[in-house]
């Protein structure tokens, strides 16, 4: 599960979100972000080793590309937990109330404050 280790830093989770475009190479990733490309390229290797990425040569340039099969092993291993996210959501969506947008615990609704001021020409809430 050494995806889920690399997927930890945002700096991965952006250079994954770039090559769900389509394939790069280490510059155009590199010129991304605001760190050095010495930096750069330690997160593509450990993406690289994490089978999160592709590399192919292409002349002098490295062109990487994202490899979805880590991320198919990880959510067979995160399908389990997600009945627990939907009880939360189907409870949630149970308070939710299409007129208001909200509804409290108790059916009674949500106190929305004082009513506000009259403008010119309007008759007082």
């Amino acid at each position: 599960m050494e995806a889920l280790a690399a997927l930890a830093d945002p700096t991965r989770r952006h250079i994954l979100e770039l090559l769900r475009g389509g394939e790069r190479s280490a510059g155009e990733i590199a010129e991304a972000f605001p760190v050095s490309r010495p930096a750069i390229s330690r997160h593509l290797r450990v993406l690289r080793e994490s089978g999160l990425t592709t590399v192919r040569v292409d002349g002098q340039r490295r062109v990487y590309a994202l490899d979805p099969a880590p991320l198919a092993e990880l959510d067979a291993w995160l399908r389990p937990y997600r009945q627990f996210w939907s009880r939360r959501l189907d409870a949630l969506d149970a308070l939710l109330d299409p007129e208001t947008g909200l509804k409290s615990a108790t059916g009674l609704e949500p106190d929305m404050g004082p009513p506000r001021p009259a403008g010119p020409g309007e008759e007082p809430e």
